[in-house]
């Protein structure tokens, strides 16, 4: 059971919805998250209008002058996903915060459920579209991603690519989107210290309207993401770390193959012009000079920039 409020009502709940060229299917969804949260919950819709070139806008206008509880954000051009999601949650005012897809894909109809796992305990809940309804072309990228992306991160979850999530309104506000990091947004959130993070299998439906904003280059995108999300968390402060340890590596092995060509020389004699080994061997230790260069280079810039980043402070007394 859910907290209950002053007014005898469950605590507030905030929408967010991302919307790119979906004018046909607003109203609809619109409706449709009205039926599931009024009455039961106090919220407010919110949809961001990602610089659509339809009728988009005029729809979110109608929809916010018939109903106090729905608001617009729009953007001048399209920013993508995660500068959506953003302002949505800077503008959001609700103890819990939903995001979802404009496309009538996702059901409003998971929310309550999802909502009771968070007043459960859960700092964010993730939807699962264990049956999906999209084509091949589609699904069998995404699960490859959701594997890889599910090894890297260490995060038990089956589909980062649910736009349908649940999170406490301290999750988002700890954390900061842009680019493609809407997918890793269970990863944002447990390095700041939300490690309850749960996973609801969700009602998928086919595409009503238009059609799919998808494009392989996403995942592309998406992995580049990744991998500069993990390196700057694991090496920003410590840049030495990784690049002298490139360093040291290359040192030692093009200094044990130098070393060796030296031996040969020096006690039998034999010729080292046009061995590829020697080059080999000092092009090594020209990296190795090199990566610690760079890794010294990054620590004296972490001295000379400031104050690191506060860290997210759960309790005081």
């Amino acid at each position: 059971m859910a907290e209950q409020d002053s007014n005898n009502t469950k605590l507030e709940i905030s929408v967010v919805v991302p919307v790119y060229n979906e004018d046909e299917s607003l109203a609809e969804l619109h409706e449709r998250i009205t039926t599931e949260l009024s009455g039961t919950y106090r919220h407010e819709i919110i949809f961001v209008d990602d610089g659509s070139s339809d009728g988009s806008w005029q729809e979110i206008q109608r929809l916010s002058a018939q109903h106090e509880q729905t608001h617009g954000i729009r953007f001048q051009r399209n920013y993508g996903k995660s500068s959506a999601l953003q302002s949505g949650f800077e503008r959001a005012e609700g103890r819990y915060i939903v995001t979802m897809d404009a496309d009538l894909q996702d059901d409003p109809a998971e929310i309550s459920a999802m909502i009771e796992m968070l007043a459960g305990g859960y700092d964010l809940v993730s939807g699962w579209k264990k049956e999906r309804h999209d084509p091949l072309s589609k699904t069998i990228p995404s699960k490859f991603f959701n594997k890889v992306t599910s090894w890297v991160t260490g995060i038990d979850l089956h589909d980062f690519n649910c736009g349908l999530k649940a999170y406490k309104r301290e999750v988002i506000e700890n954390i900061y989107l842009y680019g493609e990091l809407h997918r890793y947004i269970p990863l944002l959130a447990r390095w700041e210290g939300y490690n309850r993070i749960g996973e609801k299998v969700v009602q998928h439906h086919p595409r009503k309207y238009g059609e799919t904003k998808f494009g392989i280059s996403r995942f592309m995108h998406g992995f580049l993401d990744l991998l500069t999300l993990v390196f700057i968390n694991s090496y920003l402060q410590r840049p030495m770390h990784f690049f002298g340890t490139l360093g040291f590596f290359f040192l030692v092995v093009g200094g044990l193959i130098n070393a060796y060509l030296a031996v040969m020389k020096l006690f039998f004699g034999t010729h080292l012009s046009g061995r590829p080994m020697l080059l080999l061997g000092v092009m090594l230790m020209v990296l190795g000079a090199q990566f610690f260069s760079i890794g010294f280079l990054g620590e004296l810039i972490n001295r000379n920039k400031g104050e690191p980043k506060k860290p997210n402070i759960k309790d005081k007394i």
